[in-house]
């Protein structure tokens, strides 16, 4: 017993761990998530298919052979002992129970049988008595359900391990190695893979997911195994018609639904249903449930937005799930649209965060108050639908791949617009968002034109003279020249162009380094101040020249202008070290949304859940229900015949105070006493 509990203990923490760690996610999910020792630790212990580990399905079998035996047993002798009420029991061993009495009638002893038997049969004891020759043995009973919970509780846990290895793994590794069928470890369409990496639809138990983008039909589940995936063909397709969402304020889903078409193989019968979250649609012995949702390849109308050089960019079209090439002369980057998110709802509640930086741009950081799950520590929320987002990886010559998130329209922060380019570099990290101002017209243009311009030599010369004609004295026009200088080696500073060597760092940290090389540390504050002033006057007057060259009217000299001039010198100083040479806008989309389904065979749900309410059944039976027995002795005094001695005695299964309690109550009702009388 000791060492079946011990097993139950192990099978309880693994489910836990099964419940707590995603099963059968993809390797590098975990090795993000535990770091490469853990995870590979994780790995070796099955920890990621615990409910198909060899281990796991052992100490199943184990717990089904040995509990099943302790079972047949001891169900004959619980039967046996249910239909003995031990009348046979000697009058003089009633003298060694703990709970005993001795009293008298004046009745007869039939007289007194039957008054007892009535009283016994009023209080729902069942009692049988045994006629001997000098008295009548009676022995009653109360409680029996108590040895029947324990057939119950214990045949409650063969019917879970048994429902737990039938729904588990270990059919389909068998159908696996009769039928020579093989995990499939590459990639690319369903339609391609090998028939050898194919159930069939009689497959007796499974348990796998099915995408179905809107307008679409399916009917080959994906069995995710820990070195790869089987395709389990089903006995129906289901075709998706329409996709229904439903959200929260906060933007989280409060229902999801999807009105489906079910055309089955083998009838040709077709049946529409609706599947919702926990209501499940039953066919042909295969449930399904209503799993998740996804994009099921959106179409997408992009602007790529090149940061250096000249040009408005290009258009480009995409479709999420799909991979484009994005041509920079010689360097090639791989595209990949990765999703498309139509509603985000942030809280844009009050925050002090500053500026953007693209290297450690963490808006869970810095803007802990509007976007991010840190959001709901806060006193104030102000939710609202920053519109939609999209996602992208571009892959490199080396294959490394960064995952960038852009909004499509601006977000308002701090009293100003601003659009969100969000990056990362592995799915671990957060994203880490640049902040682009907003022009007038709502756009990215007058920000582009101005870092575009940072990349053009005589632009940014034409910009310096012009900052020093409006700076220098009128009364000192010798420092004209210097003022020039200095201009233009801040703005080649900033624009990571200083010596004309391209490749050099830029911003705003590469004019600190400069000062930190260059000028001594008791001047250092005093050059920044008046190098920062510097810098800002000479991108004003560049931004000046690129709006006259565009065609637009010199900026007003207003608040939203410094605003605006404000922010730009953050981002175009973040933007030095953005790591793509484009920036992607989206510009317009079609949805196209997906359903994810659960497909399962559980030929042994049903089990687990008879056993779960025999298990309840069995639980309660054992621990509030108490088995007793109860004898009494009828036997004719010694005074005369119109006389009867009584001797009773009761024994329990569970000793409590309640058995005493009961005791005191039957002794005052058959002997008519309010003290007991010890023999």
């Amino acid at each position: 017993m000791r060492f079946a509990i011990a097993l139950l203990t192990v099978i309880c923490i693994a489910s836990v761990i099964g419940t707590v760690v995603k099963q059968r996610e993809p390797l590098n999910n975990y090795v993000n998530q535990f770091g490469p020792f853990w995870s590979e630790v994780f790995g070796k212990l099955d920890l990621y298919t615990v409910y198909g580990a060899w281990w796991f399905l052992l100490i199943l079998a184990f717990l089904v052979i040995s509990t099943s035996l302790c079972i047949a047993r001891n169900t004959p002798k619980i039967i046996q002992d249910l239909k003995s009420y031990k009348e046979q029991v000697r009058e003089q061993s009633l003298q060694l129970f703990k709970h005993r009495a001795l009293g008298e009638l004046p009745l007869a002893p039939e007289a007194a049988l039957k008054q007892v038997s009535a009283f016994l049969d009023q209080q729902g004891w069942k009692a049988r008595a045994q006629v001997r020759a000098n008295g009548i043995m009676v022995a009653a009973r109360k409680g029996a359900a108590n040895k029947i919970g324990y057939l119950c509780a214990h045949s409650a846990i063969v019917l879970v391990c048994l429902g737990g290895l039938f729904d588990g793994d270990l059919l389909v590794r068998g159908l696996m190695w009769a039928q020579g069928k093989s995990v499939y470890e590459g990639s690319g369409l369903i339609s391609e893979v090998p028939a050898q990496h194919r159930l069939s639809a009689r497959t007796p138990s499974f348990r796998g997911n099915l995408m179905v983008p809107e307008g679409a039909r399916n009917g080959t589940a994906v069995l995710s195994m820990p070195t790869g995936v089987l395709l389990q063909e089903l006995p129906f397709d289901i075709e998706l018609k329409k996709f229904i969402v439903e959200y929260y304020a906060t933007g989280m889903p409060k229902l999801f639904a999807s009105d489906i078409v079910i055309r089955d193989h083998e009838t040709g019968a077709v049946r529409e249903a609706k599947v919702k979250v926990n209501e499940p649609v039953t066919h042909r012995g295969v449930a399904i449930y209503q799993s998740s949702f996804d994009d099921g390849g959106s179409t997408l109308k992009l602007r790529a937005l090149p940061l250096a050089g000249k040009g408005d960019g290009f258009t480009l079209e995409g479709k999420v799930g799909a991979s484009t090439q994005l041509v920079n002369g010689e360097a090639r980057l791989g595209l990949e649209f990765t999703g498309l998110r139509v509603i985000n709802v942030e809280n844009m509640g009050d925050s002090t965060a500053s500026g953007a930086d693209v290297r450690k741009v963490d808006l869970v950081e810095s803007l802990q108050g509007r976007l991010g799950s840190s959001a709901k520590g806060k006193a104030d929320k102000d939710l609202h639908n920053v519109g939609p987002s999209f996602s992208y990886k571009l892959v490199d010559a080396s294959g490394q791949k960064r995952e960038y998130n852009n909004y499509m329209a601006p977000v308002e922060l701090d009293g100003q617009r601003v659009f969100l380019m969000g990056m990362r570099e592995t799915p671990s990290e957060p994203f880490r968002y640049l902040r682009i101002p907003a022009d007038e017209q709502g756009g990215l243009s007058g920000w582009l034109r101005l870092r575009q311009g940072l990349a053009d030599a005589g632009l940014r010369e034409r910009a310096a003279g012009r900052y020093a004609d409006g700076a220098t004295p009128a009364d000192k026009p010798q420092m004209r020249p210097q003022l020039t200088a200095t201009a233009r080696r801040a703005l080649d500073l900033f624009a990571g162009l200083d010596g004309g060597k391209p490749g050099q760092i830029g911003g705003l940290a590469a004019l600190s380094q400069f000062i930190d090389r260059e000028v001594p540390e008791a001047e250092r504050a005093r050059v920044s101040e008046v190098l920062l002033r510097i810098l800002n006057g000479s991108l004003f007057e560049l931004h000046k020249l690129q709006r006259a060259q565009a065609g637009l009217a010199a900026p007003a000299a207003d608040a939203a202008t410094q605003a605006f001039m404000t922010q730009a010198v953050l981002s175009l100083s973040d933007s030095m070290f953005y790591p793509a040479p484009v920036l992607l806008q989206l510009e317009d989309f079609q949805q196209l949304q997906a359903s994810v389904f659960q497909v399962a065979r559980a030929p042994g749900q049903n089990l687990v859940y008879l056993g779960a309410v025999l298990l309840i059944i069995g639980v309660f039976a054992m621990l509030y229900i108490k088995e007793r027995r109860l004898w009494i002795w009828l036997e004719p005094a010694p005074g005369g015949q119109e006389h009867t001695r009584v001797r009773m005695a009761l024994s329990s299964t569970r000793e409590s105070p309640d058995t005493q309690t009961e005791f005191a109550q039957l002794r005052r009702a058959l002997l008519k006493e309010e003290e007991e009388s010890q023999a």
